[in-house]
């Protein structure tokens, strides 16, 4: 749970650049990517739990 914590935070303060600073649109994308890629993590995870405890 606590890499997911960091990278959204890393992710919403790459947002924040991207969005304030001209010229560094690609970081608001990565950004937006990175939020992306941390959702399907953790929904991949509690996934894999909840179909753990059915089999058992």
């Amino acid at each position: 749970m606590a890499i997911f914590l960091f990278l959204l935070l890393v992710a919403v303060i790459l947002g924040l650049i991207g969005a304030l600073v001209e010229g560094m649109f690609y970081l608001l994308i990565i950004a937006i990517l990175l939020v992306v890629a941390d959702v399907a993590f953790i929904a991949t995870r509690r996934s894999r739990r909840s179909h753990r405890r059915h089999l058992r």
